[in-house]
């Protein structure tokens, strides 16, 4: 038993020694950030084609990365494999473009062959590299430093540290790029439609009752005429909504005011005008507001139902908390 709990804390003390050399490499990162980073950004923000992305073995996987996470937040990317690049596929690159190229040792002879014919078609070439004196950083425009990096492999030899490196610096890039574009949830919610990420990024419109699944009732009308509307609307709505002549919102009645009104005042309370018991300044939304904006709202004012109103305040749809249920949220 001792020598297995020896053996045991032998693993975790190698493994954070893993864990703190990749944290420390990159938190170097942030003292290597100058005006090369900057003009990175920069070309990558004057870029009429796509940033085309390269890199061999470990770094290559890290590049794909780096290009899927571009792509995702408005800049567009893909990833070119040097040797796919060597047969043919440097046809893909257009003037225009932007290649980052990712090579620890910046003495990748596929990465390398790749950037002179790059730079022909009339691309720019951002380097990701720990040597800025290599080939590689002599071949870019830009160069983007990782620092000499110790890998966190006992041999010192597998990519470990320096791939870390390089996925922050990319992150970094990828994220000040999208701020200055001005990327925001409603773009984030265009390119990832699918999953519970796309559920929560769908937009009030999306998920909300419309048309004739809408309980609309006039001002002035008995309770009795809304309870009429709220059992034969489609999907039976767990409210109405009430709107003045020009459709605009006046109040909204709901199950709970049925119950406690019946309580209250009893059956003659059914021939009553609506007027008397509706919420007249309810909680609304408006239909470009996210979905999760939605559910947030009826949680946190514990409602179930709440009035989708356009910028005049008209009447546009209803979000009922089974709706947002439904899509997962």
């Amino acid at each position: 038993m001792a020598q297995l709990e020896g053996r045991s804390g032998d693993r975790l003390a190698q493994a954070r020694e893993v864990i703190r050399i990749e944290a420390e490499a990159i938190a170097r990162l942030e003292g290597l950030l100058d005006q090369r980073f900057d003009a990175a950004v920069d070309l990558i923000l004057a870029c009429d084609g796509q940033v085309v992305v390269t890199g061999m073995g470990k770094a290559g996987l890290i590049g794909q990365k780096i290009s899927a996470t571009l792509a995702s937040t408005g800049t567009p990317s893909f990833f070119l494999h040097p040797a796919d690049a060597l047969h043919g596929d440097l046809g893909r690159l257009r003037p225009g473009d932007v290649v980052l190229a990712l090579s620890n040792s910046g003495e990748t002879a596929e990465v390398n062959a790749v950037l002179p014919v790059a730079r022909k078609i009339g691309a720019k070439v951002i380097a990701m590299t720990g040597r800025t004196d290599s080939r590689l950083g002599r071949l870019a425009d830009q160069v983007l430093d990782i620092g000499r990096v110790e890998e966190a492999c006992p041999m010192k030899l597998a990519p470990t540290a320096s791939t870390s490196a390089m996925l922050a610096l990319g992150d970094a890039l990828a994220m000040v790029v999208l701020a200055e574009r001005g990327f925001d949830k409603a773009d984030y919610a265009l390119f990832h439609p699918a999953g519970s990420l796309g559920r929560r990024l769908m937009t009030v419109e999306e998920v909300m009752r419309k048309g004739e699944e809408l309980p609309l009732v006039p001002r002035g009308v008995k309770v009795i005429e809304v309870l009429k509307v709220m059992s034969t609307t489609p999907g039976r709505p767990g409210a109405a909504l009430v709107t003045d002549a020009t459709g605009a919102l006046a109040g909204i009645f709901t199950d709970g005011d049925l119950r406690r009104l019946l309580e209250q005042d009893g059956a003659a309370a059914l021939e009553r005008p609506i007027d008397e018991f509706t919420a007249s300044q309810p909680k609304v939304l408006s239909p470009d507001q996210l979905a999760e904006d939605a559910h947030r709202l009826l949680r946190e004012h514990k409602k179930d139902q709440a009035p989708v109103v356009d910028a005049e305040g008209r009447v546009v749809g209803l979000i009922d908390v089974q709706d947002l249920l439904d899509i997962g949220l």
